[in-house]
């Protein structure tokens, strides 16, 4: 059953079975992480609904050609999720700031977990990704 499911991976992902399960793990991970993001959000008292989690190549390469993004976006790869918190008085938080202690937490998850809140060109504060180096 295990050759089975990998093989079946591997139809799914144009690679090689290993790499894909590889990647599946890594969004496992990912996604545990998030989860606990969002209830560590929740017990500091603000609201969190979804952004965006995934996106398609095409959608990263009009994102990229209007400076809204980058074609190589883990996104792409759903090792990247945009969380949009708000306060009891449903304000929206968009500031790196405002993000900070959502971020630094986020990182502690996991060496290879990165906030966009850090990022000098162009802070993201609401973003949170996986390096897919691991």
């Amino acid at each position: 059953m295990k050759y089975v499911l990998a093989f079946l991976l591997s139809l799914v992902s144009y690679g090689s079975p290993k790499l894909h399960i590889d990647l599946v793990d890594q969004q496992s991970v990912f996604s545990e992480n998030v989860a606990k993001l969002i209830e560590f959000v929740e017990r500091k008292g603000y609201k969190v609904t979804l952004g965006e989690a995934y996106r398609t190549h095409e959608q990263a390469l009009i994102y990229s050609h209007t400076g809204l993004g980058i074609v190589n976006s883990l996104h792409c790869q759903r090792l990247a999720i945009d969380l949009n918190v708000f306060t009891k008085e449903e304000k929206r938080l968009v500031s790196a700031q405002d993000y900070l202690q959502f971020g630094e937490y986020w990182e502690k998850l996991d060496m290879h977990n990165i906030w966009g809140g850090r990022w000098l060109h162009r802070p993201d504060a609401d973003h949170f990704q996986m390096d897919e180096a691991r």
